[in-house]
């Protein structure tokens, strides 16, 4: 049979820095073929130059057998081939059902054709979604889901997904991968990068392993060939390839008739009320003793978002205080709140956590460029050195600390900002909100190293996750949230597993 899809010897170069070089690879209809590779790999330039968001400067693709040169994303949607991209593409201000008419409909908008469209997609792959909701007010895990839903109104017959969840919870990383099983069922290529091994053991027909931009490993049999896939992908193995995440090592209870120390966060009836008068965090109240990591867990949508706002200073509480180390910080600023030795990873880290125009020496020193001043100007010279330590130290990996944020890998990014959280003067309290997400699993076990690394100097740290098996692993309390309020809190441990699902799901036991 003619393939769906060949790419034969692709390279493509940005500048001086070669993204791809010789790269190959065969995609059968009705095949769900995974790709791998570390952060910065090359995966998702290729998926960009399969989508024509680029031009490859060196080989060629075929589409059925016929030659493909897209130009712009525009001719691969009309040839059937929809992307599913890392980063956003939606436009935050209007509403799901409008997101989903762009570039698909002219003259008068059918929205309530295109809503019921919507929701019988929902319905049939569990991703139900309200038309009307406008998408600046949904959770990530929501915009993610409106992306995919985009896709499948389409109805391709190539589904390009570049680490489409990231962002999931695990079930609705269940459901997407049911979609991509239906899709493919129905002779549609579906090319799912992804970080997650479980997934390309559940799902991959076959796999596709990418280092610095060159093919260096494919497997016909993925789910059998679990542990050469990773050592292709980091170089090295995995004590357990499937759980990539360091244990915490458990803190022991402060002996009787020790001073208990400051508690290095303290949070007392935290509420929040929304814009409407609805409730989005009701009275959440914790503890972080310092050394300690206490996991957040819950589905998204149920006070996440606005407990990280309040403690990161992005937003103010309607009731309740914070304290942390003692100084209480209740309706003080970002800035405020970095001064007091907080370190802050977002959730979403291009809307708050680094200006993606400036470049990498800038965003990873961003939180103290004051120190660099001379006479007015900047030192240059000293930032470009510092960033350079702190780079080589997290693997931030970049031509140079000169080159564009914007121009890193999502993983990267991520490690930068992570860099310069964990490094942010007189550090006390650390909150890291989905820290490793769209993460592979060498850079998975590296960020969690250097939170384990800082819980054992002493920093407190409020860990919210949709992975409950990465807080079951590092964490070492779980608070559960439901509709804002704290559902339940037990040890982290693996026994507790039922338990902080009946709490997710709202059930009491």
């Amino acid at each position: 049979m003619t393939p769906l899809l060949e790419l034969s010897g692709l390279g493509k170069r940005f500048g001086t820095h070669q993204v791809l070089d010789d790269v190959s690879l065969t995609l059968e209809a009705g095949e769900v073929h995974c790709l791998l590779g570390e952060n910065g790999a090359g995966k998702s330039t290729l998926c960009n130059l399969v989508f024509g968001v680029h031009a490859p400067d060196a080989g060629t693709m075929r589409l059925s057998g016929a030659d493909y040169r897209p130009g712009r994303p525009a001719d691969a949607l009309a040839q059937g081939i929809a992307m599913v991209h890392q980063h956003f593409s939606l436009v935050p201000d209007v509403s799901v059902v409008d997101n989903l008419l762009l570039g698909q409909s002219r003259g008068i908008l059918k929205r309530a054709e295109c809503a019921a469209r919507m929701r019988e997609l929902g319905e049939r792959y569990g991703m139900q979604l309200d038309p009307h909701a406008l998408v600046s007010g949904l959770s990530v895990g929501e915009r993610q889901r409106v992306e995919i839903v985009k896709c499948l109104m389409r109805e391709p017959r190539l589904l390009v997904l570049d680490e489409p969840t990231a962002v999931l919870l695990p079930d609705e990383i269940r459901a997407l991968l049911q979609v991509c099983e239906k899709v493919a069922a129905k002779g549609c290529g579906v090319v799912l990068v992804t970080h997650k091994l479980a997934e390309i053991r559940q799902i991959a027909r076959r796999a596709t392993v990418l280092r610095a931009g060159r093919v260096v490993a494919r497997s016909d049999a993925p789910a059998q060939e679990i542990q050469s896939l990773v050592h292709a992908m980091i170089q090295r193995d995995l004590s357990d390839p499937c759980d990539a995440v360091p244990a915490s090592p458990r803190r022991a209870a402060t002996p009787i008739g020790e001073a208990v120390p400051t508690p290095a966060l303290m949070v007392d009836g935290l509420t929040v009320r929304d814009a409407q008068g609805v409730t989005r965090l009701d009275k959440f109240t914790v503890l972080v003793a310092p050394g300690e990591i206490v996991g957040v867990a819950g589905v998204e949508g149920n006070g996440q978002v606005e407990l990280a706002a309040v403690l990161s200073g992005l937003a103010a509480a309607t009731e309740g205080r914070f304290f942390v180390g003692g100084t209480e910080l209740t309706g003080k600023g970002a800035k405020a709140v970095t001064a007091a030795g907080v370190g802050i990873v977002p959730e979403d880290r291009h809307a708050s956590g680094c200006v993606v125009a400036m470049s990498v020496a800038e965003n990873i020193l961003l939180n103290r460029l004051g120190n660099y001043r001379r006479w007015g100007l900047l030192d240059r010279a000293a930032m470009l050195r510092d960033a350079r330590e702190l780079m080589k130290t997290y693997d931030v990996r970049a031509a140079s600390p000169e080159v564009a944020f914007a121009g890193l890998s999502g993983g990267n990014q991520q490690k930068a900002v992570l860099a310069r959280e964990l490094t942010t003067e007189r550090l006390r309290f650390l909150l890291a909100a989905q820290p490793t997400r769209g993460l592979d699993v060498g850079a998975v076990e590296a960020v969690y190293g250097h939170i384990v690394g800082a819980c054992e100097c002493g920093i407190g740290v409020l860990l919210i996750s949709s992975e409950i098996d990465e807080l079951l692993k590092v964490a070492d309390r779980i608070v559960v949230l439901y509709r804002g309020r704290i559902m339940g809190q037990c040890d982290a441990r693996p026994s507790q597993r039922e338990r902080i699902g009946a709490w997710m799901a709202g059930h009491t036991q």
